[in-house]
């Protein structure tokens, strides 16, 4: 089985996030970047799968050269090869349509991705991936496994459960519990500096959007202490004016 898992590269969730002058991008002095971590349980069900029926797992990201360190974490963790699109990732229709071009080309059987990224969190790449190459999308999927050519699934829906069971080739969008997270090793971290990774340039794609300013959000006001029940109503009457 040929598994595609696509990568985001991310800023650390304890990362202090800056803006540059303009405030159209972000500041990356500083900043650690990591794998994202829905992308995280995407690419460890995939070393389970992997584990269990054979076949390759091959790592891809939309970046510039910076993105490289990611991706050699990912090959550390079990992935075979890593594919970077030497491109700057502009949107999200731009982000599909280089997955779309090599998932064409190379005829994988299961592409997993997380549920979203933490950067911009918009959820649609899978979407938009499965309508350009005419395959079933599912997100988020908390529970895969596959039998034969079929993949069986599971996610969260309001009010309950869904369980879903579709042929193969199918995207997925991961999230916890489908996989426990995966550390690399010495020996996966001395392996991964000689597989492959291979840069190929960006198919042709108009993007769709253009940011106009990032802005932070308004620091914290003060908290009030409150010592009594009678205060406590006093304000939420005369002062939030909510009761």
């Amino acid at each position: 089985m040929k598994i595609l898992v696509c990568i985001t590269h991310v800023p650390d969730t304890t990362s202090k996030i800056r803006f540059t002058d303009d405030n159209k991008q972000l500041d990356k002095a500083g900043v650690q970047f990591i794998i994202g971590p829905y992308d995280d349980y995407a690419l460890a069900r995939a070393v389970e799968l992997k584990e269990q029926t054979g076949g390759s797992i091959t790592v891809i990201n939309v970046g510039e050269k910076e993105t490289e360190p990611t991706l050699r974490k990912a090959l550390a963790i079990g992935a075979d090869e890593a594919i970077r699109v030497d491109a700057f990732p502009q949107d999200a229709v731009f982000v599909a349509r280089q997955i779309a071009h090599l998932a064409k080309e190379g005829a994988y059987d299961l592409i997993l991705m997380g549920r979203e990224s933490i950067d911009f969190n918009g959820g649609m790449v899978h979407g938009m991936v499965g309508e350009l190459l005419g395959i079933p999308s599912i997100s988020p999927v908390m529970k895969l496994e596959i039998d034969g050519r079929t993949a069986k699934m599971s996610r969260e829906i309001e009010g309950g459960k869904e369980f879903i069971s579709v042929d193969l080739p199918v995207i997925a969008g991961c999230q916890e519990p489908i996989a426990e997270w995966k550390i690399p090793n010495m020996r996966g971290i001395m392996s991964a500096r000689s597989k492959p990774l291979n840069a190929v340039a960006p198919v042709e794609a108009t993007s769709s959007t253009a940011v106009e300013s990032y802005s932070l959000p308004p620091a914290k006001e003060a908290v009030k202490l409150v010592n009594t029940v009678e205060e406590l109503v006093d304000l939420l009457k005369n002062e939030a004016k909510i009761l």
